[in-house]
């Protein structure tokens, strides 16, 4: 019967822990957007330099009424996506091939280290000079912030994989796919569920820099172009609608970990 209690009083103390953090989070976002409008209706902040959030809310109605914001939202959510997926596509399959045969690996292992240091925002002007002003350019500049990294640490998870366990395969004579299907793919799984979450967040960071500098569309392109004219309620406006949508996207990767984990 105490150890019932016992039980039953750590799972309410956990219950509470998780109540207390959600309220310290939700109290702080509160206390800094009220504290921020205060400060706008005050005067203490310019609210035209640091807008305020009635003026974003406003921003955001007027601008969802003819479909203009939503055709820039779902701009960077495409491009997003797309680098997202051809990332781990590539990194995998590039992880696999230097698993297949090692030469690859140490004859590429210097330019990937290379690529990966590169500073992606010094590249995306010569892709724009190459490539021209497109969505395509945006993409590829994107995928160079993280296909490199993500080919790497795949790679070494592969790599750091039990010897022992690939030796037992290969003496019940399974061959390399068998290792590789059996083995290596599901005790990687972990790192290339962190490699997503690590690679959606530098997916939307890539477009954004192409955004800056080779759209039209797009919430990088707002922020830009509203930085230009001083509409500064549209650059807090999409810096805002950029932190909602990571967060989503993280979420998304979240519950996809634990559906894989199968916690």
């Amino acid at each position: 019967m105490n150890k019932i209690k016992t039980h039953s009083d750590y799972l309410k103390s956990v219950f509470r822990h998780k109540v207390l953090i959600h309220f310290l989070r939700i109290f702080l976002a509160v206390f800094f957007v009220s504290a921020w409008e205060i400060c706008a209706e005050k005067g203490i902040i310019d609210s035209f330099i640091f807008s305020s959030p009635k003026r974003i809310v406003k921003c955001f109605i007027e601008l969802t009424k003819n479909g203009f914001l939503i055709r820039h939202v779902w701009k960077t959510i495409y491009e997003t996506l797309i680098c997202f997926i051809f990332v781990m596509i590539t990194a995998i399959a590039a992880a696999v091939l230097m698993w297949l045969n090692r030469n690859i690996f140490k004859v590429a292992e210097p330019f990937l280290v290379l690529l990966n240091s590169l500073p992606k925002s010094a590249l995306a002007p010569v892709l724009i000079v190459w490539l021209g002003n497109s969505t395509k350019t945006v993409i590829i500049a994107a995928v160079s912030v993280a296909v490199f990294g993500a080919m790497l640490s795949i790679y070494t998870s592969f790599t750091e994989t039990d010897k022992e366990k690939i030796k037992l395969i290969r003496t019940l004579g399974g061959k390399k796919r068998h290792v590789l299907f059996y083995l290596l793919f599901p005790s990687s799984l972990p790192t290339i569920v962190n490699a997503m979450k690590v690679n959606l967040g530098l997916s939307l960071v890539g477009v954004i820099i192409g955004e800056f500098l080779a759209a039209k569309e797009g919430l990088g392109y707002l922020i830009i172009y509203g930085s230009q004219v001083f509409k500064m309620d549209w650059v807090l406006l999409s810096i805002v609608l950029l932190s909602i949508l990571s967060v989503i996207l993280y979420i998304i990767i979240g519950i996809f970990e634990k559906r894989t984990s199968g916690r």
